[in-house]
């Protein structure tokens, strides 16, 4: 079996939640060998994950360094074979945003899989897609299509600049469906958005199966990051339009869709995802790496482990920790992770806050640490209060070392928690605190949690356990061709799926995670 892994901005240049599982996925099953398609920055980037020795290539497709083709601004014609597809991308993209279940929004996703096949086809036959999306011709097109679908819309219209930075970034955001094509038995995206438009490729071009993971839901991560984007009205519709009807057009040529948690699961299905082909897979961990502790801190203290990113939302724990601390004067907050390099900004925040509220000493950002277990160790109550989860692993690894847990309620989360922990709303700095007195007051509440916690990844979200679901359902896809059957690459469609296989059916018992019953 040869997997091809698709990430964007993880797996192998950073550290994190996905990066993790991509490393699992691949050193967990080790029969199988595997391939890398990195989405990466400019490819400055160096791997800070040795390979695993069944990991046979990193494939990297920068999407903002310098075009391998002739793309410059107001170049010359593109022709009619790639104007009218861009045409209907156009009208899929500024078309008024209509009710996500609606028969116009199904139709516009539909629409806009097909432009994005049209203009893969474009590049496949020698166009040069990035020099094309970036002429004046195209530039023009996007203005005449907002005077003509956008008639009723209130806010401003697009001035030329406001056209020519929307080209100007979906020419960087298109730029893997010019890439070399990878050939494998199966492409897995680890991600919707920009990583499933090589998965896309393969599949025209080879009939290749596609499975897609979402840890969290990147659609609303791209809602949220662009609240503060710079940027002016049109282009922020034009920006946010893409990647909402991308993530629909992944849906529908996904063969497989495994969310990691019944809250992903919802929000995939109200923006057009088949529950037919829908399997919900937890995320595990393996329980030797992440042994209970068997002591605690001198005195009472809260940790968190993760990256220092706004989506974290440090702020709101540590205005909880201030009013722990009134309450509780010994307290300490520590804070393990590491800043990547896009946000320092946010970092010196956090060190601001901390400075501005008094509590220099107390709370201290100590940086990335050689061992998660140390952090999870190091405080009586592990902390989490994110804006924007999937199925986080700090918790369950923080779980599985018998700590109990104060989180917000955003995406798998309190479906990992149960009742092991204690979940409050998003940026609720009142509440995290409450939470978080309560345990470090109740010492036999503490302990009970934490022991119902190690007890509760022990029975549902082991690595093993969320191993052999995705073994299976790469095996369930992968079948072998029937002797009759044509060359795979004239195995595809018109609406860009694989024309189906024969393959047995998988045992209605797996996967063993899929708790809520989507098929």
């Amino acid at each position: 079996m040869r997997v091809a892994l698709v990430s964007e901005g993880t797996y192998p240049y950073a550290m994190g939640g996905v990066s993790i599982w991509c490393e699992q996925l691949i050193r967990g099953i080790p029969d199988y060998r595997w391939e890398v398609v990195a989405l990466t920055v400019d490819g400055t980037e160096q791997p800070v994950f040795a390979p695993p020795a069944n990991l046979d290539r990193t494939h990297a497709i920068p999407l903002w360094g310098r075009s391998a083709g002739r793309a410059r601004l107001g170049g010359s014609r593109p022709g009619a074979a790639f104007t009218e597809s861009y045409e209907v991308f156009l009208r899929a993209l500024i078309t008024p945003l209509d009710a996500a279940g609606s028969d116009r929004a199904a139709v516009n996703r539909s629409l806009f899989l097909l432009s994005l096949r049209g203009l893969y086809e474009y590049a496949a036959s020698g166009g040069d897609l990035s020099a094309a999306l970036l002429s004046n011709e195209t530039v023009a097109m996007t203005l005449s299509a907002w005077r003509e679908l956008r008639v009723d819309e209130t806010g401003p219209a697009p001035t030329v600049a406001d056209a020519i930075q929307a080209g100007w970034l979906i020419e960087h955001m298109l730029r893997p469906l010019s890439a070399p094509v990878v050939e494998a038995d199966i492409v897995h995206c680890s991600m919707n958005g920009l990583a499933t438009l090589p998965a896309m490729a393969a599949k025209w071009r080879h009939g290749t199966p596609l499975v897609m993971s979402e840890h969290g839901i990147y659609l609303r991560e791209r809602y949220i990051s662009y609240l503060n984007e710079d940027a002016s009205h049109a282009v922020r519709v034009l920006a946010l339009s893409f990647f909402r009807s991308l993530a629909g057009a992944a849906y529908l040529v996904t063969d497989v869709l495994a969310p990691h948690s019944a809250y992903n699961r919802r929000w995939q299905l109200h923006n057009g995802a088949d529950p037919e082909r829908m399997w919900t897979m937890y995320n595990g961990v393996e329980p030797a790496d992440f042994p209970a502790a068997t002591s605690e801190p001198d005195v009472p203290t809260i940790s968190f482990m993760g990256r220092i990113d706004p989506l974290k939302d440090l702020h709101t724990l540590i205005r909880a920790f201030a009013e722990v601390r009134r309450r509780m004067p010994t307290v300490r907050l520590r804070i393990f992770g590491g800043t990547p390099a896009a946000n320092q900004i946010y970092h010196q925040s956090c060190e601001r806050l901390i400075d501005e509220l008094g509590l220099a000493g107390a709370a201290v950002l100590e940086g990335r640490v050689g061992n998660a277990v140390d952090a999870y160790h190091a405080g009586s109550v592990v902390a989490l209060t994110s804006i924007s989860e999937g199925f986080p692993y700090t918790v369950v690894e923080a779980m599985a070392c018998g700590r109990p847990t104060v989180c917000t309620n955003v995406g798998g989360v309190a479906e990992a928690v149960g009742d092991t922990g204690i979940v409050v709303s998003p940026r609720d700095h009142v509440a995290v605190a409450e939470a978080c007195v309560r345990l470090l007051r109740d010492d036999e509440l503490r302990h009970r949690l934490g022991a119902a916690a190690r007890a509760r990844v022990l029975e549902h979200f082991t690595l093993s356990q969320s191993l052999q679901m995705y073994r299976n359902v790469y095996e369930s896809l992968a079948v072998p061709l029937q002797p009759s059957a044509p060359p795979r690459h004239l195995r595809t469609a018109a609406r860009g799926r694989a024309v189906p296989r024969q393959r047995s059916a998988p045992d209605p018992a797996w996967p063993v995670g899929n708790t809520d019953g989507a098929r």
